[in-house]
This record gives structure tokens, sequence and C-alpha cells, in this order.
């Protein structure tokens, strides 16, 4: 087929690009716009698009999900964790309490290195819980 002939005025950054573009390719600057064109002006190209963009917010929602159900998870570990230490550990004698910030200090430290050593090497705790795993409101 016969192609017809059309001049264009471009601005001297978009020609830029093209020819930056066209060179890279290894292609003609003509392919390259007339490729462009046809794209632009294809009926499913807004389809495309669409489907483009539906994927990656599936994609986001999926992530949100997850990081809520994180959440969740974090917030009904820390609540177990502190009712339990509440209802198990007795007030200290104010004598005993300077020794008992020190033995806390210390195992504070030892506790936040073997939190640094499992998120290194992971697995981590949300891994061991399954997807499916049903909330407390769903049961």
């Amino acid at each position: 087929m016969k192609k017809v002939r059309l001049s264009v005025y471009l601005d001297p950054d978009v020609m830029q690009a093209l020819a930056s573009y066209a060179a890279r390719r290894g292609q003609s600057r003509s392919l390259i716009a007339e490729a462009a064109i046809a794209s632009f002006l294809s009926p499913d190209a807004a389809e495309r698009q669409e489907a483009a963009v539906t994927k990656r917010l599936d994609q986001m929602d999926r992530r949100m999900l997850r990081t809520e159900r994180d959440v969740g998870i974090t917030v009904e570990l820390l609540a177990l964790f502190v009712r339990f230490w509440l209802t198990s550990t007795p007030a200290l004698p104010e004598p005993a309490q300077a020794a008992a910030r020190a033995q806390g200090d210390k195992r504070y430290d030892g506790f936040m290195e073997a939190l640094g050593k499992r998120l290194a090497k992971g697995p981590n705790v949300r891994q061991e819980i399954p997807e499916d795993h049903p909330r407390a409101g769903d049961l």
C-alpha cells in the first residue's frame, strides 16, 4: 500500500525525544511517529489503558487488604501481651524497683537484638499466620 506524506510541526523538545527514541530503537522517525499516531487513534487504546489501570488498582487493593490484616494482627498481639503482662506481673516494692529497671533494660537490649536477627533472616510472625485465618468478628 502506498503511504501518504504528512508534514507536521513539532516542538523542539518533542522532536528531540522522537529522534532519540528512534535512534535507540534503530527505526526511522517516520515509523515511530506512525506507530504513535495509530496507537493514539486506535479504538481499543482506551480499553487497554483502562485494563492496565484496573489491574494496578486490584494490586493496590490486595496490598491494602494485607496491610489492614497485618495491622489488625499487630493490634491484637499487642493487646493480648499487655493484658497478660498486667495480670501476671505483680507490683514491685520500692527498694526492688531500681534493680528491676536495670534488669528490664538488659532484657530489652536482648529482645531488640533477637528482633533484629529475626527480621534479618525471617520468617516473620505475619508469615506464620495463614492468609485465610478467620478474623474474630467473622467467627
